[in-house]
């Protein structure tokens, strides 16, 4: 699941679409958050973590 809206209203250069060369924050989920059963949610792992383009976290996912 990705959260482009804020960075797209800052009006900054760098952000706001997902293309090579921009920032991005973003989690890589061990599921897929819209169609995994919502009593499942709280078993899914976090797999990676990206913030600002640098990874801030990774699992070994990425």
């Amino acid at each position: 699941m990705l959260n482009t809206c804020n960075h797209a209203k800052s009006g900054r250069a760098a952000k706001g679409r997902l293309r090579r060369g921009m920032l991005a924050d973003f989690a890589v989920l061990s599921d897929d958050l819209l169609s995994v059963d919502p009593n499942r949610i709280k078993e899914m792992s976090v797999g990676a973590t990206i913030i600002g383009g640098s990874v801030a976290y990774n699992d070994g996912a990425l």
